[in-house]
């Protein structure tokens, strides 16, 4: 359970319903389950323990104080925040679109130090159709509009609550979601306090969008901008002038610069005597109006106004990729953060994906706040900082929920985890499937979705959900069912909630409450390591004999019986794609092989020689990517790695990380 629960803003008004304040919101935002938010926004924010898991970086520095990675949802990372009387003076956040869509990282073996020719010859062959087998999913953009809503109107009176007061938003959206999110800013923020509709063109080439039969191709992202209040910052952005603007600068006076004449209409007449004195001025009679000397130093170019269309998210954009979805390319947040804040100001994302935010911020001498709920996520975030020289913390909520990499896979190893749980096609989508028990027969189970804070907690609204839809559809479309049972990562108020359940059942079925900690503490499980460690010459030097990771392995028997498969169907790619296709074969399937050590599934070794326990602090570190190459301390090199890491130091514990993402940790001893 959390600690106690914030208020959103001072002097919340006890059982305000926010969502009344306006008429026509209340009307679009008028879903079965709205109750839901006004409870918890009465509630406030959920304030849990916060654990330091590394600093990064100069720990004296004053940045390391004020550059935060902070694994957890944006609700309780905004209460960590306003427990600790942080303010942020400008927030980006690049929210799932409710698009549907699922998106993935993929995931690459790495060159084997012992296997060098071998991985080669192997990676020239399969290229990236066959790395790509260990796509990972990152998160699911599968939402329906009230759910999503309902959490965007909790995340958004959250983010508000520790801006400071010349603060901006920036929420970037498309079109699944956008007009409604709108009308939720209105709302949080104030109409008076909506500054601008950016409209993002993604590429350059209206050409390159896909060429669709029935409609027209999309090409633009939506940017919301608001402010907290009038007292906002805002820095005008502009671009070069264009060829073109440049031609008319044509002329040059005494001191070398160059101008051109614009018309003069709004000068006194005083005034333009006195511009006409000095040779600021003429006039043409010609001209409807006085011209004056418009000097091109004089500016900085053109204003930068609402229509962004030089932006790509392709091109130059590729140096920056990371490999990771929904990434955007640094020339936007800078743009951004130029604009809507000064140097030393804190900016913060609480979608932070790959880290471009903090990055960006960090480049331009801005603090940063990077918030994820995605293991993925902080490492890309955290490793990119590295190389970019940040000093900064590390930090993990303690909701006491055990997430494996992130939301969307712990949910799928749930169903795995929980004995017996089988899918039943004859439920309705609330219950995640059915375990069968010799004398109740059938009883379905309830799983919170962890993507979503709202059915985390337990308690009246939720249970009241279960009771007045799920329940009596469950009664109605099975005569069978005597009990179902109800997970819950945690529970409000446990008596009132059994009092509810007994007072306002209408069905004859028993409601049996688990808790899901008890499951969850089982989902993550550390790989097997060895190693060997000696001392030559004042250097340390760990070297990693055989790494071994049940999952890995899994999803490659998994890959290469599917792979199988479609080969015995004849399936697969030809070697020759001009070949007519009854003289084509199946293309010759070779499976992904592991070698015995294991080493090609090591991404990236970090030794402490600090600290014993605690809060890591990585003193040395490589990380290999996906063509084998090594950076050490976050510095690239064209070197392969040799299997080892080094330290002039004597190491205290090794963290190791596989392609995957998964981090183990090991307590070093010489062998």
């Amino acid at each position: 359970m959390p600690i106690k629960y914030l208020p959103y803003a001072p002097n919340t008004v006890q059982g305000q319903a926010v969502l009344d304040n306006i008429t026509r919101t209340r009307r679009v935002l008028s879903y079965r389950d709205n109750g839901k938010a006004i409870e918890r926004i009465v509630r406030g924010m959920p304030l849990y323990e916060t654990t330091e898991t590394e600093i990064v970086g100069d720990a004296n520095a004053t940045s390391s104080t004020r550059n935060l990675l902070l694994r957890g949802e944006c609700l309780s990372a905004c209460a960590y925040l306003k427990s600790c009387n942080i303010e942020l003076d400008l927030v980006y956040i690049d929210p799932p679109f409710a698009s549907g869509a699922d998106y993935a990282k993929n995931v690459y073996l790495r060159r084997n130090p012992h296997r060098a020719q071998e991985i080669e010859a192997m990676e020239a062959e399969l290229e990236l159709d066959e790395l790509r087998a260990f796509e990972e999913k990152m998160y699911g953009d599968i939402w329906n509009k009230e759910d999503y809503l309902n959490w965007m109107f909790e995340n958004l009176h959250a983010i508000k609550s520790v801006m400071s007061d010349r603060a901006s938003i920036y929420v970037h959206l498309d079109w699944h979601i956008g007009h409604y999110v709108k009308v939720l800013m209105d709302e949080v923020f104030g109409e008076d306090n909506f500054q601008n509709e950016i409209i993002w063109k993604r590429t350059f080439n209206s050409g390159s969008s896909k060429a669709l039969s029935n409609k027209f191709p999309t090409n633009t992202d939506t940017i919301f901008r608001y402010s907290k209040d009038s007292q906002h910052i805002f820095n005008k952005q502009f671009v070069p002038y264009s060829t073109g603007a440049l031609k008319r600068y044509d002329k040059t006076d005494e001191q070398g610069r160059r101008y051109k004449w614009n018309p003069l209409a709004t000068y006194s007449q005083e005034k333009l005597e006195s511009l006409i004195a000095t040779g600021e001025a003429k006039i043409i009679p010609t001209s409807k109006y006085p011209v004056y000397k418009h000097y091109f130093d004089a500016d900085k170019g053109t204003v930068i106004d609402n229509l962004w269309d030089d932006i790509a998210q392709i091109g130059t954009f590729a140096s920056e990729r990371e490999d990771y979805s929904t990434q955007k390319p640094e020339a936007l947040l800078e743009r951004i953060i130029k604009a809507s804040s000064d140097e030393n100001m804190i900016v913060a994302d609480f979608f932070g994906g790959s880290g471009v935010t903090a990055k960006v911020a960090h480049d331009w001498g801005r603090a940063f706040v990077h918030v994820d709920v995605g293991v993925n996520s902080l490492q890309t975030a955290r490793d990119r900082l590295h190389s970019a020289g940040a000093s900064f913390r590390v930090l993990d909520v303690q909701d006491g929920v055990s997430l494996f990499r992130n939301p969307v896979q712990t949910m799928d190893k749930l169903k795995s985890l929980i004995n017996g749980l089988k899918n039943d096609d004859k439920l309705d989508a609330f219950w995640e499937g059915t375990i069968s028990d010799a004398k109740l027969g059938a009883i379905p189970v309830y799983l919170p979705n962890l993507l979503d804070h709202g059915t985390k907690v337990l308690d009246v609204p939720l249970m009241n959900r279960v009771l007045r839809e799920a329940l009596p559809e469950l009664a109605d479309s099975r005569d069978d069912i005597k009990r179902a049972i109800v997970y819950y990562v945690d529970i409000y108020d446990r008596d009132e909630l059994e009092k509810f359940i007994k007072a306002e059942n209408p069905t004859l079925i028993e409601i049996e409450l688990r808790d899901l900690k008890e499951v969850l503490d089982n989902v993550v499980l550390n790989d097997d390591i060895e190693y060997s460690m000696r001392e030559e010459t004042d250097n340390f030097i760990v070297e990693i004999t055989r790494f071994t990771s049940d999952r890995l392995q899994q999803k490659i028997d998994e890959y290469n019986a599917k792979r199988g498969l479609r080969h015995a169907k004849g399936l697969l790619e030809t070697d020759d794609d001009e070949a007519d296709d009854a003289a084509k074969k199946p293309a010759k399937f070779k499976p992904i092989a592991i070698s015995d050590n294991g080493l090609e599934l090591i991404e990236w070794l970090s030794l402490d020689c600090t600290n014993a326990g605690g809060a890591w602090h990585s003193d040395e570190e490589i990380k290999i990517d996906k063509k084998g190459f090594v950076s050490k301390n976050g510095v690239k090199t064209k070197e392969f790695w040799n299997a080892a890491i080094s330290s002039t130091r004597k190491p205290l514990r090794m963290k190791v990380r596989n392609i995957a993402g998964d981090e183990s940790v090991v307590v070093l001893s010489k062998s």
